[in-house]
């Protein structure tokens, strides 16, 4: 039985939500919500003011908190 000290420890090519690359944020999108998701999207929404951290990784919650704020404000449809 594992403790939770390394149910914690990262395992290799584990992906870090809090620090995703652009191109492992378009390709997990695209898993989890059934359309296709490219990094020129993704790279969109970064140069339309989706946040990133200071290195230019992208923190899916706040990205996904973007996301819900932009399309609330554009009436619910992303125009895609």
């Amino acid at each position: 039985m594992s403790t939770p000290r390394e149910d914690q420890t990262e395992r290799p090519g584990a992906l870090n939500p809090a620090a995703l690359s652009v191109t492992d944020t378009a390709r997990l999108l695209t898993r989890v919500g059934g359309q296709p998701i490219s990094e020129a999207m993704v790279q969109l929404d970064i140069d339309s003011g989706a946040p990133t951290n200071g290195d230019g990784t992208i923190n899916l919650v706040h990205y996904a908190a973007w996301l819900i704020k932009d399309m609330a404000e554009r009436g619910g449809s992303r125009g895609d």
